[in-house]
C-alpha cells in the first residue's frame, strides 16, 4: 500500500439518482455528486464550457499604468527586456509577453536567471548586463513582487521597471512604475488564482485592446495553458477557460516549437488533456530551468525555423532524462534521511545536502510530500547557504509558514502550495524545529496519515465500459480544485501480473464476477506492490482509454492496491459463525468441528502473532487482511475461521487484548508469565458441550 488510508466520499445516492435522471451518465453523475454536485443546474455550472475570458484585464490595479509605460516605449523606439522565472511559468510567461512586444515592432531582451548563479528571482548583476545593454525599461513576469532592493537598484540606474506576477505579497510594494499582481490587497481583479502566464496574458490583451482580445487570446491561449496546468493553479474560473481553449488549439498552434516538442514527446496528432500536458510536455519545458538551461526552452518556444526547433526540441528531452536520472538519486537519499529522523521532526520534512543538485530539489519535494503525507522542505547547501524549495500537503499555507520564520531566513517568496526560500546552513535546525511545530499546529496534534481521497466506490463492475469513460472528459480540465477522478473497486482478483516497461511497470488483469479489467501500476514492482496471483484486493485507480496498435480499450490506471478490506462470502460466514460461538448460541456438531483447532495450530498461530506484534504489524491495521495474514501461518482447513475463533480465546484467556475502530483492529499481546489453559476457556467448553473431542492444550 502506497496510502495508508482512503477516505472514500460519501456521496448522496438521491443526488446520483436525480443527475442520471437529467440525463448524467451514471460514474459522472456519481463524481459529481461526491463533490458536492446534488442537481442538474449545479452540474451545468460545474462543467460550464465558457470559451470567454470573463474579466477585462483593466480591472487589474496599475494596468492602466503598465499599459501607459509599454506604449510610451513603443512610440520612442525603447530597448525592452522581459525579467522571467526559470519554470514553466516563467519561460510560458516571458514567451507571450517578448513576442508580443516584438510584433509591436519594440527591441525586446529577455533574461531567465539560471538556478544556480542567479537563485530565484531579480537580481542587482542582471539588471546592470541589461541596463549596459541598453534597456529603458523592465518587464518582469511571474516574479518581482518581492524584488524591492533589486527594483530599487534597477530605479538609481535610470530603468524603469514595470512589475506582472501572481505570487503572495508581502507587506511593502516594490516601488516599481507599474505593480500588477492580483494577490495586491488593494487589486480588485476578481479572480486571484490566474498563474504568472495568466497575468501575463492579461497584459498583452489589455495592450491589444478589446478589438482583439478574441486574436490575441487565440495566439497565446496554448503557451498560457501549459503554464497554468504546470504551475498547479486552481482549475476553475478563468484558468478554466484559458486551459480548455488552449488544450484545443494545442495541435494548431502558432508556434513552431510546441509542434516540435509534441513530436518529439510522441504526441504528434494525439488528442491532449491536461494529463498529458502535466506529465509529458511540462516536465520537458522544466528541465531546462532545473538544469541550468531555461534559454533553450525559450529558444524552442519562439523559434522561427523548423530544424532549429527540432534540433531544440531533442535537446530539451536529453535535459530531461539527464534530470530524471539526477532527481531518483536525490530521491533514494531523501528516503534514507527520512527514515532516519525523530517523529517530531516527521510533522514537516527539512533535509539538506551540499550534493545536491538545486534544480531538482523541488521534484523531489513534491514526491516526498506525496510519500510521507506532510510538507516538504529540501536545501542546496553551497558556501554556507542554503537555497529551499517546498511543497505544501493538506492546505498547509507555505508562504504564511515561511513568514512566521522570516527571523531564520535571508528571504522567500512562492505562494500557498509552492514556495522558495534562503536560508544561512547555522539556522537549519532552528527552521526544522519550528517549521515542525507549525505543522503539528496546524494538524491538530496528530501524527501525519498517508492518505488518498477517492471519490467513487464502483459497485457495479458494468459501469466501467467505453461510454462512461469518455463522458467523464466533461470534466476536463483537471488541476487543483478539480482533481481528476480517483475511483475504488474493492474484492476483486488478481489473475495475472506482468512486469513491463524494462521492469519499472506492473501490467495486471482483474475480475470480479463476470468482469475482467487489465490495469497498468506505473512505476511498481511485484515486490513493491505487495500482491500476487490470486489474491483478493482493493484498486484504487484512474479511468482510461488505452490506445495500442488502432485498438481501444478500458484500462485502470492504478494509483493503490490493498489486501481487500471486503470480505469475501466465506469470510463473512466465517466471522457469523465466529460471532455465534463467543455469543453462546446453539451450535452443531458439524459447526462446533469446523471451530476446533488443534494445539499446533494454536502454537503457529501464537508465533506468527508474535512476529507480527514486534513489528507493529498489529496495531491500527485494517483487520481482515491481518486475519488473512495470521490464518497462512496456522494452516490447515478453516484456517480463516479458526484463526479469527482463536483470537477470541486468546482474548478471553487474557493472552491478547483486542481493540477495534472501524476497519481497524489493534491487537496486543499482554505481559504474563504465567502459563495459561486454553482448555479453560468457555468458549472452547461450549465445543465440548456439542459433543467434539477437544485436543487443544496450551
Amino acid at each position: 500500500m502506497k496510502y495508508r488510508r482512503w477516505n472514500i466520499a460519501q456521496s448522496s445516492e438521491e443526488a446520483v439518482e436525480r443527475l442520471k435522471e437529467a440525463g448524467f451518465p451514471s460514474l459522472l453523475s456519481s463524481v459529481l455528486a461526491s463533490r458536492g454536485v446534488s442537481c442538474a443546474e449545479d452540474a451545468s455550472i460545474y462543467l460550464d464550457q465558457d470559451q470567454l475570458l470573463q474579466h477585462s484585464p483593466m480591472l487589474m490595479k496599475d494596468m492602466d499604468k503598465a499599459v501607459r509605460r509599454i506604449e510610451q516605449a513603443i512610440e520612442q523606439g525603447e530597448t525592452v527586456a522581459v525579467f522571467g522565472d526559470y519554470d514553466v511559468d516563467g519561460i510560458t510567461s516571458t514567451c507571450v509577453v517578448v513576442d508580443y512586444l516584438k510584433s509591436r515592432g519594440l527591441r525586446c531582451l529577455h533574461y531567465i536567471p539560471r538556478r544556480e548563479e542567479d537563485g530565484y528571482g531579480l537580481g542587482c548583476e542582471p539588471i546592470r548586463s541589461l541596463f549596459q545593454q541598453g534597456v529603458t525599461l523592465l518587464i518582469t513576469v511571474d516574479c518581482g513582487i518581492t524584488g524591492i532592493q533589486e527594483i530599487e537598484f534597477a530605479s538609481s540606474l535610470g530603468m524603469d521597471v514595470i512589475v506582472t506576477d501572481h505570487h503572495e505579497c508581502k507587506e511593502q510594494l516594490p516601488a516599481a512604475v507599474a505593480v500588477v499582481d492580483p494577490h495586491r490587497p488593494d487589486c480588485p481583479y476578481p479572480f486571484k488564482h490566474l498563474a504568472g502566464v495568466g497575468v501575463a496574458l492579461k497584459l498583452v490583451l489589455a495592450l491589444a485592446g478589446e478589438s482583439r482580445e478574441e486574436a490575441i487570446f487565440s495566439r497565446y491561449c496554448t503557451l498560457a495553458a501549459i503554464g497554468t496546468i504546470a504551475d498547479v493553479m486552481l482549475m476553475s474560473g478563468e484558468n478554466r477557460v484559458i486551459v480548455r481553449r488552449g488544450l484545443e488549439s494545442l495541435h494548431h498552434a502558432d508556434f513552431l516549437g510546441i509542434h516540435a516538442l509534441l513530436r518529439e514527446a510522441g504526441l504528434a496528432d494525439k488528442p491532449c488533456t491536461s494529463i498529458q500536458i502535466g506529465f509529458v510536455l511540462a516536465p520537458r519545458i522544466n528541465a531546462a530551468g532545473r538544469m541550468g538551461a531555461a534559454d533553450v526552452a525559450v529558444d524552442l518556444l519562439l523559434s522561427q525555423d523548423s530544424a532549429e526547433a527540432e534540433e531544440l526540441a531533442r535537446e530539451l528531452c536529453a535535459l530531461n532524462r539527464e534530470r530524471q536520472a539526477v532527481e531518483q538519486e536525490i530521491f533514494s537519499q531523501a528516503l534514507e534521511l527520512t527514515e532516519a529522523m525523530p517523529p517530531q521532526h516527521r510533522h514537516a520534512l527539512v533535509l539538506s545536502s551540499s550534493v545536491w543538485h538545486q534544480g531538482v530539489v523541488g521534484i523531489v519535494a513534491s514526491r516526498l510530500t506525496e510519500k510521507y503525507s506532510c510538507p516538504s522542505f529540501m536545501i542546496h547547501l553551497c558556501d554556507g547557504l542554503g537555497k529551499g524549495s517546498c511543497r505544501s500537503y493538506g492546505g498547509f499555507n507555505l508562504f504564511q509558514a515561511l513568514e512566521s520564520c522570516s527571523d531564520l531566513l535571508e528571504g522567500f517568496g512562492g505562494h500557498e502550495l509552492a514556495a522558495g526560500f534562503t536560508i544561512k546552513e547555522e539556522n537549519i535546525d532552528l527552521f526544522r524545529d519550528r517549521i515542525n511545530r507549525c505543522a503539528l499546529q496546524f494538524s491538530g496534534g496528530e501524527a501525519p496519515i498517508s492518505s488518498l481521497d477517492v471519490d467513487v466506490l464502483v459497485s457495479h463492475g458494468g459501469d466501467i465500459n467505453m461510454d462512461e469513460i469518455l463522458s467523464l472528459s466533461m470534466m476536463e480540465p483537471y488541476g487543483a480544485g478539480n482533481n481528476r477522478p480517483v475511483f475504488c473497486l474493492m474484492g476483486m482478483t488478481v489473475d495475472s501480473m506482468q512486469s513491463v516497461g524494462q521492469n519499472r511497470h506492473l501490467k495486471l488483469q482483474f475480475s470480479k464476477g463476470q468482469y475482467h479489467f487489465p490495469a497498468i501500476f506505473f512505476s511498481a514492482t511485484e515486490e513493491s506492490a505487495g500482491i500476487a496471483p490470486g489474491m483478493r484486493v482493493d484498486a484504487a485507480f484512474y479511468l482510461q482509454i488505452n490506445e495500442f496498435r488502432g485498438t481501444s480499450t478500458v484500462q485502470l490506471q492504478i494509483i493503490d492496491i490493498r489486501p481487500s478490506l471486503l470480505a469475501s462470502k466465506s469470510e463473512s460466514d466465517a466471522l457469523a459463525l465466529c460471532r455465534r460461538a463467543t455469543e453462546d448460541h446453539e451450535l452443531s456438531a458439524q459447526e462446533a468441528m469446523r471451530l476446533l483447532f488443534t494445539r499446533e495450530q494454536s502454537v503457529r498461530l501464537w508465533r506468527s502473532l508474535s512476529a507480527a506484534a514486534s513489528d507493529g504489524r498489529t496495531r491500527d491495521v485494517p483487520a481482515l487482511p491481518l486475519y488473512r495474514h495470521l490464518a497462512s501461518a496456522m494452516g490447515g482447513n478453516e484456517s480463516f475461521l479458526r484463526t479469527a475463533f482463536a483470537l477470541e480465546v486468546f482474548c478471553e484467556r487474557g493472552l491478547l487484548e483486542q481493540s477495534a475502530e472501524g476497519e481497524n483492529v489493534t491487537l496486543r499481546l499482554t505481559a504474563t508469565k504465567e502459563k495459561v489453559d486454553l482448555l479453560q476457556s468457555p468458549y472452547l467448553r461450549r465445543l465440548q458441550g456439542s459433543g467434539i473431542k477437544n485436543e487443544v492444550t496450551s
